[in-house]
């Protein structure tokens, strides 16, 4: 990217404005393709931020003054991820997670996603974890080229046991560190 952009965690302060963002990118999705087959006001929402931010896994990336992305970073699957054929077996809690990663859609394919990946690897090696794990939607193509680009492994389709009833299974990836 052209622009320096800082990523940091998620202040008190800044958790309505990061569910606009959300909210924003959730519009523009629903406008074009949904792949993460986010729902508005739902997930990811200003809600979910406030969760993440209360419990120091909510990040921001920044550049000039704006918010150009967000994710949250935590060792909580959503789901049942036990179920999914990792490369190795790690107890909970020594690997991170990488959940709702979203770039402002008009900085998509300018490099921001990767430099995230970089962040959260090199966060979670600095941190002492072994790996990064995250679930992905099956038909949300342009995530799934984004993690496999930057060293992630598909490891297989799982039902997450989640009360999602229009995704059935998630796509599974890892990075192991």
């Amino acid at each position: 990217m052209a622009e320096t952009v800082e990523i940091r965690k998620c202040r008190a302060e800044e958790v309505a404005r990061t569910g606009r963002f959300y909210d924003n990118v959730v519009r523009w999705l629903n406008e074009h393709v949904n792949h993460p087959r986010w729902i508005y006001g739902v997930y990811p929402s200003e809600g979910s931020v406030r969760t993440m931010a209360e419990a120091g896994a909510q990040y921001l990336c920044i550049r000039g003054g704006s918010i150009v992305g967000a994710f949250a970073l935590n060792t909580e699957p959503q789901g049942s991820y036990q179920k999914a054929d990792w490369s190795r077996a790690l107890a909970d809690g020594s690997y991170m997670i990488l959940h709702a990663l979203a770039v402002d859609p008009r900085l998509q394919r300018q490099g921001l996603g990767a430099e995230v990946i970089r962040f959260c690897a090199d966060k979670a090696k600095a941190d002492g974890y072994q790996a990064i794990r995250i679930d992905v939607v099956p038909t949300n193509i342009p995530a799934r080229r984004l993690f496999e680009k930057n060293g992630f492994s598909y490891v297989g389709d799982v039902d997450l046991e989640l009360p999602i009833g229009d995704i059935p299974a998630f796509s599974m990836y890892e990075l192991n560190i």
